[in-house]
């Protein structure tokens, strides 16, 4: 079964203070299922990787590395059509950014479980009755 993935998981696998048993279970999970992103995925991830060189957080060469690791990950990026207004409704109905409504709707739409450490997001999904890899409350 596909999961969907949000940058808080991935980036959890990145740094080992944000990392826990959880977030190591998810990425063991994608040995045998894949996971599913937004478009939107790529960008908050390369973000947050260059914020982190820059705070000097890691180096180029740890995020060439972890880069790496994600493009060898069966994650597949989904480039569907995602509605404004569906984004504008999710977002004001469940107190979301549209981004994270984005991967709530994407996780609707492909009746996946969410996979998740944002607890905004997270309550959301349980409020949308999408199931969570992991509950973050």
């Amino acid at each position: 079964m596909t999961i969907v993935l949000d940058a808080s998981i991935t980036m959890a696998w990145c740094f080992e203070d944000e990392a826990s048993t959880e977030t190591d279970a998810v990425l063991q999970r994608l040995r045998d299922e894949p996971a599913a992103v937004p478009a939107l995925w790529p960008l908050e991830v390369a973000n947050m990787l260059v914020v982190a060189q820059r705070r000097e957080r890691m180096t180029e060469a740890q995020a060439a590395r972890f880069v790496d690791l994600l493009r060898r990950l069966p994650i597949h990026v989904d480039h569907g059509t995602v509605d404004i207004g569906s984004l504008v409704l999710s977002g004001r109905r469940h107190d979301l950014t549209a981004y994270d409504a984005w991967y709530l709707l994407l996780a609707e739409r492909l009746g996946a479980p969410l996979a998740t450490l944002d607890q905004s997001l997270a309550a959301a999904a349980r409020d949308a009755g999408v199931e969570l890899v992991i509950d973050p409350a």
